[in-house]
């Protein structure tokens, strides 16, 4: 039985089978294994042998990769396997190679496999035997979450209830400021049972306001300016999101939809660091009045009179 377990380690390439290197980050391997483990598993391959082989395989190796102490275990007995010779038998390689004087593999396999000598679980129930357990990954799960625009810009901390096939639960989850409509949010290990657990997505939608609007790390405001202060230029007050106001200077000339741009009073970042937040885009928007009073028509069409330059004049055709 020894000599089984002994192939079973020095022969198979764990991280091979699993497509990582060796010094793969703990992360990567999961991923790995969740990947594969989705690819080949015998549900999703129905019927299929060479798939079900290929996923207790991966079960196989994921099994001691995926536990850093089974891991550390493993890569110590490969470290101090044998270089050339036989697997069998604990004494020296009569071509000169390594030996196991002094090298417990009991203990070795013990702690890999929970208990040393005796006490630990046949070969047949381990993973690749005859009796594996079939590891089940859990399945990725989607929920979708409302917030307001106001939690959207500063971030919150709320609470979403799903209901499942492991029943109700309610999961508290963190909104990072500056997050957007549409934007996934991911909680590894809270989705699906299994093994691993699988993870779940949350799908934010965020709500309008009242006054700004939003193009990725940017805030929009439109600006209402009389014909007089687009013709003459003028200084006026804007809101920015965070309560304050800034001067906005309205060029002498200004035309209708024109943006003048506030640094720094946009999207906050997650870090609420002023120096990585967005901008604010103002845009303006000249007001025709409608119901003007006598002078003011008249001071009007005085100006209208005295104003020779027509803004048609590249339609007109040449006489």
């Amino acid at each position: 039985m020894a000599n089984d377990i002994k192939r079973e380690w020095f022969e198979t390439d764990y991280y091979a089978v699993l497509g990582v290197p060796k010094d793969a980050a703990q992360a990567d391997v999961t991923k790995a294994y969740r990947k594969l483990a989705r690819k080949y598993h015998p549900d999703t391959n129905p019927g299929d042998d060479a798939a079900e082989e290929r996923f207790k395989e991966i079960s196989g190796a994921y099994d001691v990769v995926g536990d850093e102490e089974k891991r550390a275990s493993y890569d110590q007995a490969r470290a101090r396997g044998p270089m050339g010779g036989g697997f069998g038998g604990s004494g020296g390689s009569s071509n000169g190679g390594f030996g196991f004087e002094g090298v417990d593999l009991g203990d070795i396999f013990g702690s890999v496999f929970g208990g040393g000598g005796q006490g630990g679980r046949t070969f047949g129930d381990q993973p690749g035997g005859r009796h594996a357990r079939i590891k089940r990954p859990g399945r990725d799960q989607e929920a979708r979450l409302t917030i307001s625009f106001d939690e959207a810009m500063r971030g919150t901390t709320t609470s979403i209830s799903l209901s499942d096939g492991s029943g109700k639960r309610t999961i508290k989850i963190r909104i990072p400021a500056g997050v957007e409509s549409g934007q996934r949010i991911r909680l590894r290990g809270k989705g699906g049972p299994g093994d691993p657990p699988g993870d779940l997505y949350v799908i934010v939608s965020v709500g309008d306001h009242a006054v700004f609007g939003r193009r990725g790390a940017k805030l929009t405001l439109d600006l209402p300016v009389t014909i007089a202060e687009a013709a003459l230029g003028a200084e006026v007050k804007v809101p920015t999101f965070t309560g304050n106001s800034v001067t906005v200077r309205i060029p002498p000339g200004t035309q209708q939809g024109r943006t003048l741009r506030v640094r720094g009073a946009g999207v906050p970042s997650d870090e609420t660091d002023e120096a990585t937040s967005g901008d604010l885009l103002v845009v303006v928007s000249i007001a025709v009045p409608m119901n003007l009073s006598k002078k003011q028509s008249e001071a009007l069409q005085a100006f209208a009179d005295l104003d020779d330059e027509s803004p048609r004049r590249h339609l007109e055709a040449d006489d």
